[in-house]
């Protein structure tokens, strides 16, 4: 086990898009998530990447990874496929639960798993853990059928973002979903760091030249898979249908590229985003649960 660095992320998004292609989805999540969860949820104000990202290596491939410290008390572990189930994936889930309790006030350490996922959920029940709530849906959609021509308000246009749009999207980010990003911050800590292309995060320009919505569209090549994550929309420009018009937009994009499914989650309280999605055809494929147990001394 060692710290992660920056230089581990095209690794890491080939490794487990290697993972996915020989087992499939239950247990992993998209590529695209490892950059978004390492560097662009806001919250490196107290601890940094090295400090919250730890990478396990065996003969000098990608064994594991957990990511720890999200939303303060919850981390992932992703796995290699040939080590579920063994006394590595256990250790890795007992370090990753011991290093979050360490970085949390609260009372309880928490992850999620794909309720298909019968090996997470014995090794968590194994560790103390119990299953208190379903977390997530995780919705796809299949590209090869034609996809809708998206369709904005006069004087609105869609169009790939630039390093130049750091300000309006730290903005928007920060109105959609009460984050802290600066412009510096956003172009520093997520928009120059590995994994992320500008071209990739399609936004919708208001009249003004403010963004008023938004969405990253990861791809990953291998299994012909695209995602969406964040989706959001200015709080000034709601209800417009501005948020499907970036979707569908990325959608047509990704089929002539030979993407042949997207897929977006969504927290499974989450009721108007849950009805954007079905109203684009996209299509309940897994949930995810919510585990957790008390903090412990690490």
């Amino acid at each position: 086990m060692r710290p992660y660095t920056d230089a581990d992320m095209p690794r890491l998004q080939d490794a487990m898009a290697g993972w996915i292609a020989e087992v499939g989805r239950c247990g992993y999540d998209h590529i695209g998530e490892l950059p978004q969860r390492i560097y662009g949820e806001s919250r490196r104000d107290q601890h940094t990447v090295c400090e919250l990202v730890q990478v396990w290596e065996d003969g000098g491939q990608i064994a594991g990874l957990a990511i720890n410290g999200r939303f303060g008390s919850a981390f992932d572990v992703f796995v290699a496929p040939a080590l579920r189930g063994t006394d590595a994936e256990r250790e890795m889930l007992r370090v990753a639960a011991a290093t979050t309790a360490a970085l949390t006030t609260g009372r309880h350490v928490s992850t999620d798993l794909f309720e298909c996922d019968a090996t997470r959920i014995r090794l968590l029940t194994a560790l103390g853990f119990t299953h208190y709530r379903t977390w997530d849906h995780v919705n796809e959609i299949d590209l090869t059928a034609p996809v809708p021509e998206p369709l904005v308000p006069d004087g609105y246009r869609v169009r790939p973002a630039t390093m130049s749009d750091a300000d309006g999207l730290a903005e928007a980010r920060n109105q959609s979903f009460g984050e802290a990003w600066t412009g510096e911050r956003y172009r520093d800590d997520f928009m120059a760091k590995p994994g992320y292309d500008p071209d990739q995060e399609i936004v919708v320009e208001a009249p003004d030249g403010r963004i008023a919505a938004f969405t990253i569209c990861w791809v990953d090549a291998r299994n012909r898979a695209g995602h969406f994550e964040p989706v959001g929309t200015h709080r000034d420009f709601q209800r417009r249908g501005l948020a499907r018009a970036a979707m569908l937009w990325a959608m047509r994009r990704m089929a002539e590229q030979g993407i042949t499914m997207a897929s977006v989650n969504h927290n499974a309280e989450n009721v108007p985003a849950r009805k954007l999605y079905e109203s684009i055809g996209f299509v309940r494929r897994y949930e995810t649960y919510g585990f957790r147990r008390q903090t412990v001394p690490t």
